[in-house]
């Protein structure tokens, strides 16, 4: 892909495979494509379905006692070659890291959304940005007992 904005950056840098990720489903939205897609999803947004292989079905046991997940995404259709992107295309230009953009060197979509309920094989969701097909990665509860708690702060003593 040569066709970037102005002040934007690409790098030559090879696509390497240092890991390898196993897609468990695929993700069923209303958008076919990145035009209509929104561009942060929105927990009163439209119900999306994270369609999960036959095999991992066993795997969502336990997850409808969560009102919040946490969905990772392969953004399967997006450049991985920027450094730098004027996402706006008004000028203003920052790294790739600082932005939410799909644009990214391993485009890993993540999104938490709100878990409407659970059909078979399939979790119902709602708070989803991605594209109608989106490869899924990963599904994990919400659970702030295991997010890091910042240590105290020290006061200063004089």
């Amino acid at each position: 892909m040569t066709d970037i904005r102005e002040n934007e950056i690409r790098a030559d840098a090879p696509v390497s495979s240092d890991a390898s990720v196993a897609f468990i489903g695929i993700i069923r939205t209303p958008w076919p494509d990145r035009s209509l897609c929104p561009r942060q999803g929105r927990l009163d947004g439209p119900e999306c379905r994270l369609v999960l292989q036959p095999q991992w079905c066993d795997a969502l046991q336990g997850l409808e006692k969560f009102e919040m997940i946490d969905v990772l995404y392969w953004l399967d259709r997006s450049r991985r070659d920027l450094v730098t992107q004027s996402p706006k295309s008004d000028g203003r230009t920052v790294g790739t890291f600082a932005l939410r953009s799909p644009v990214r060197p391993n485009p890993i979509g993540l999104s938490k959304v709100k878990l409407v309920g659970i059909d078979g094989g399939e979790v119902v969701v709602r708070g989803l940005d991605c594209i109608d097909g989106t490869p899924l990665i990963d599904i994990k509860p919400d659970i702030c007992a295991f997010s890091p708690i910042a240590p105290p702060k020290q006061s200063a003593e004089f």
